[in-house]
């Protein structure tokens, strides 16, 4: 039984005559007397199905007026050139099945015309996906995975998966949720940091993955959650300023696959995207102080970067940047110091002018040092032996990052919040849908 023989977007004025079978939801119906419309909405756009009453018939005619909002409609019918339709066509039909009939009322309105809180449109994702510009958003994050694989992979690059249920913290912390299933401590994993550098130490050599990572933090902003899906990549034989070149390489892959593959998204969105320029601009932590002095931000050398800073900076330099040369304070354990500058470390992180979206850098290789490392930090290496094994038997110089798949389609895309960019988002307040 063919459902569907094509969808709305595919249609074109040139179809004229041509028999068609289209299936989706009930956008609108509208009854004026003597004609009547049904206009049906699949992912890819509407259709205008025009009934004429001396044409089609009373039945067939009476039916629409029962049709629902979003009930799942099947109409079969033929294409007819009409310039004055919407897109230049409409159908002509001469069968209409209601698949699946809709409840009165809707808990929220997805032709967009109402609008309604966040928090009521994430109690009905469900139904708030069918929204065109939401529905557009998630198939952009889709083309941007596709675009940093196909970068990835063009580079070399193999797609690893590592585990989510570990025994010890990524960084150490608190910032950890605990799974009381096994007989010894175990948590849900921060991210796949040391099991990519152990990758580099088994001779994998570039390895990317993208999946999800948990951090328990209390955080609850506009641009945090506690489950989010990070694009991680490590390559051996590298440094920080090699891993910037592949960093920016992605990030300008997807922007430039979305503004190449994404048209009817981007227009159902409102956006016209422009692809950021490379090389991105490189400063220092230091620069950034000096920067943030003008405006009397008060912040010392060797304080992390506050919103306030971030901020300043942001609309300061108005695009993409790296902020390079961090205190080596600030980093975690596996950040590689400067050897003549050892209080500085070649961490870097990418900002948008809204927000940091990606934090990486030239990697601890050499197993002494990692282990003074670690207990600079106040850690216990004994909690790390799997991962400072590693080490032990020849580790090549290597780097990476950690990229947020959410705030990188958020600032892409411009999205106030970055729930907005998650279909069933996770925070502190929300655990369903």
């Amino acid at each position: 039984m063919i459902l569907r023989t094509h969808y709305s977007g595919d249609i074109t004025p040139e179809m004229d005559g041509k028999e068609v079978t289209l299936a989706g939801w009930a956008h609108e119906t509208r009854d004026l007397g003597g004609i009547a419309f049904l206009v049906l909405r699949d992912r890819k756009g509407l259709a205008q199905v025009t009934l004429v009453k001396k044409l089609v018939g009373k039945e067939l005619f009476k039916s629409v007026r029962s049709i629902s909002r979003e009930s799942v409609v099947q109409v079969r019918g033929n294409v007819k050139a009409e310039p004055k339709a919407p897109r230049g066509f409409e159908i002509m039909p001469t069968e209409i099945r209601v698949l699946g009939s809709a409840e009165v009322p809707l808990p929220l309105d997805p032709t967009e015309k109402v609008e309604c809180e966040l928090d009521t449109r994430l109690d009905s994702r469900f139904m708030d996906v069918r929204r065109p510009s939401v529905l557009a958003a998630f198939e952009i994050e889709s083309a941007v995975l596709r675009s940093i694989r196909d970068y990835f992979y063009s580079q070399g690059v193999t797609e690893v998966f590592t585990p989510k249920i570990v025994a010890a913290a990524t960084e150490g912390g608190t910032d950890l949720f605990p799974i009381s299933y096994f007989e010894k401590e175990a948590f849900l994993n921060q991210s796949p940091q040391l099991y990519k550098q152990m990758l580099m130490g088994a001779g994998m050599d570039r390895v990317f993955e993208i999946g999800p990572i948990f951090r328990a933090e209390e955080h609850d902003t506009r641009r945090h959650l506690n489950e989010a899906i990070s694009i991680d990549l490590e390559v051996s034989f590298a440094d920080d300023k090699d891993a910037m070149e592949l960093l920016e390489g992605a990030v300008v892959a997807a922007y430039r696959y979305v503004t190449e593959n994404c048209l009817r998204q981007l227009e159902a969105i409102g956006l016209n995207l422009s692809v950021p320029k490379v090389p991105f601009r490189r400063i220092t932590y230091t620069e950034a102080l000096e920067l943030a002095s003008e405006r009397d931000v008060k912040m010392q050398w060797g304080d992390d970067l506050d919103t306030e800073t971030e901020r300043f900076l942001g609309e300061t330099i108005g695009e993409h940047y790296f902020l390079t040369d961090w205190p080596s304070s600030i980093k975690p354990y596996y950040t590689l110091p400067y050897e003549d500058r050892p209080e500085v470390c070649r961490g870097f992180d990418l900002m948008h002018p809204r927000m940091e979206l990606a934090s990486g850098a030239q990697r601890v290789h050499d197993h002494g040092m990692l282990v003074s490392r670690i207990k600079e930090k106040g850690l216990d290496p004994a909690g790390f032996e799997f991962y400072l094994n590693a080490f032990r038997y020849g580790m090549p110089p290597h780097a990476g990052w950690g990229l947020g798949l959410s705030r990188l389609v958020m600032t892409m895309l411009n999205l106030e919040n970055i729930r907005d960019a998650v279909i069933f988002p996770r925070d502190r307040r929300r655990l369903v849908p």
